[in-house]
């Protein structure tokens, strides 16, 4: 049977960062991905944090973009914010680059291969895939494997350390428009980043939606909670595009191309490693629910399962425990406070209000809620509990 040291299931930021770290470690590696071609299929936003590419050793090219503008918009009010500046691109850009990148470090980048399950011998891990071009089964043994299939990873089956029946209620249904308007939009439309929080006046429902700008068109979207048919999703979006239209492009001509699929937005899955197999990015549940973006965490887990798999082989050991406590440590607390305070507003969505509103007059406060937990200081973290109060105490009589 063939056989390599390093198995990695699906090419996103989470699967290329690991693949092109180990082999840059002397990891034998190899990739499946399912898709014809790496990010072509990645409906995403695709915002990243300030220094993104600095940190992960990845061309500027990539980024459109450098809006140096958030704005979170209620159906009462827009607040506006100062970024670092944060970066635009695509998924097809970021997620092909770091596949190319692991190429050149010698990972074996194979397209058209879904995974279709695992099982473990004396030997190592035995993962069983469907080469689509082939149109054949095939299996291939590694001594170690990390999951990275995105949001619609179904794990429950792969082995009980995963299993999470919570994953459903976190799912979030999502569709965006790429907009081309045949002239450019107004020129703040190219240096802000929108976010909008709104019940839904079709379904009720609470709704995220964004306008990310990119060089050549508006990425522009939207996510709802429950499982719902692509016509009421679109619905909900043709009711938002012509509100953006309105401000930022009114009466100029666009073309559109369509593209959605499902994101989460829950818990973390609390089982993310079991004897030799990891679980990073989106598949591990590691996307801010606040806001849907996870391109950061996945890259990190990436990462930290290279490192795990690199140090694993200098000593023989599993690398699935070092890799869960670098991963639970850097990202758990904040994201599940995160789903926790997204709950919390949706039940009252004014609440939505009294947050912005305290974000926007306490700079601070805000910049802060932008870096890692792990970084504050003492006196930051109590300057946040205090903040916390605050907004607690406000979002009571809401």
């Amino acid at each position: 049977m063939e056989s390599t040291e390093f198995l990695v299931v699906g090419c996103g930021p989470a699967g290329g960062t690991a693949a092109r770290e180990a082999a840059r470690s002397g990891v034998s590696t190899v990739v499946l991905e399912r898709d014809a071609v790496v990010g072509a299929k990645r409906v995403c936003a695709a915002g990243l944090r300030p220094g993104f590419c600095e940190t992960f050793d990845l061309p500027r090219s990539i980024v459109h973009l450098d809006p140096p503008r958030l704005t979170l918009s209620t159906m009462r009010k827009t607040y506006a914010f100062t970024l670092g500046p944060a970066h635009t691109t695509t998924r097809e850009e970021l997620d092909g680059t770091i596949s190319g990148f692991a190429q050149a470090e010698g990972a074996d980048i194979r397209t058209s291969a879904l995974f279709r399950s695992l099982e473990r011998d004396r030997d190592g891990v035995v993962v069983e895939y469907a080469d689509t071009k082939a149109g054949a089964r095939k299996k291939i043994r590694a001594k170690s494997v990390f999951l990275a299939q995105g949001s619609t990873a179904r794990l429950d089956d792969v082995d009980p350390a995963f299993r999470f029946p919570e994953w459903r209620d976190g799912i979030i249904t999502c569709i965006q428009y790429r907009v081309y308007p045949k002239t450019p939009a107004i020129d703040a439309a190219y240096e802000t980043l929108e976010m909008h929080y709104y019940r839904s006046p079709l379904s009720g429902e609470t709704i995220i939606a964004w306008m990310f700008p990119k060089r050549d068109h508006l990425s522009i979207g939207l996510g709802m909670g429950p499982k719902i048919n692509g016509a009421a999703l679109r619905a909900e979006l043709d009711w938002f595009l012509p509100r953006v239209q309105a401000r930022l492009f009114p009466g100029v001509g666009y073309t559109v191309r369509e593209e959605g699929n499902l994101l989460y937005g829950g818990q973390p899955r609390p089982g993310i490693a079991s004897d030799r197999v990891m679980v990073g990015g989106t598949a591990a549940g590691l996307v801010d629910a606040t806001t849907g973006e996870g391109i950061y965490e996945a890259a990190m887990t990436g990462r930290y399962a290279a490192s795990a798999v690199h140090a694993g082989k200098r000593d023989v050991r599993d690398p699935a425990p070092a890799y869960e406590r670098a991963t639970k440590h850097a990202f758990y607390k904040r994201l599940r406070h995160r789903a926790k305070l997204m709950s919390f507003l949706e039940r009252k969505p004014d609440r939505f209000d009294v947050l912005f509103r305290q974000l926007e007059g306490t700079p601070r406060f805000a910049d802060l809620l932008q870096h890692d937990r792990n970084d504050y200081t003492r006196r930051q973290w109590l300057y946040l509990y205090a903040q916390a109060a605050r907004f607690g105490l406000r979002a009571a009589f809401a």
